[in-house]
């Protein structure tokens, strides 16, 4: 099965520290201006999905999330959840106050990935 959803190193490396001192973690990416152009981090339930929103996949076992309306445009594309040095657009996700942001970078899938693609789960 292929899968929707990939890390780099360094991603997981954030991971694993935003973990020690937060807890359990979830990823949102919205589609709007400003924070919405690139994923958040927030501790477990600090961010409830809307109606119909789709759940990618996993981040270290935490759930990566995407506004509904954002994942129509891209979901046949795969995601690679990386991490830059620097502050992003704003300061709401969990990574920001160690002078990181995350970043997605995308691209499309191939036929034979289309043909054996992994599901979604949807929001209620």
């Amino acid at each position: 099965m292929t899968e929707r959803l990939s890390l780099t190193e360094g991603a997981k490396e954030l991971i694993r520290e935003l973990v020690n001192k937060h807890g359990d973690l979830m990823f949102y990416q919205a589609g709007g201006c400003c924070e919405g152009t690139q994923p958040q981090c927030f501790e477990k339930g600090g961010y409830y999905p809307r109606y119909n929103d789709a759940m990618i996949g996993l981040a270290e076992g935490f759930e990566f999330w995407i506004d509904r309306d954002l994942f129509e445009y891209w979901q046949y594309s795969h995601f690679t959840l990386d991490v830059l040095q620097g502050f992003g657009p704003g300061g709401f996700s969990l990574e920001t106050p160690l002078g990181k942001t995350f970043k997605v970078h995308y691209r499309l899938f191939t036929e034979s990935e289309l043909a054996d693609l992994a599901p979604v789960i949807r929001s209620l």
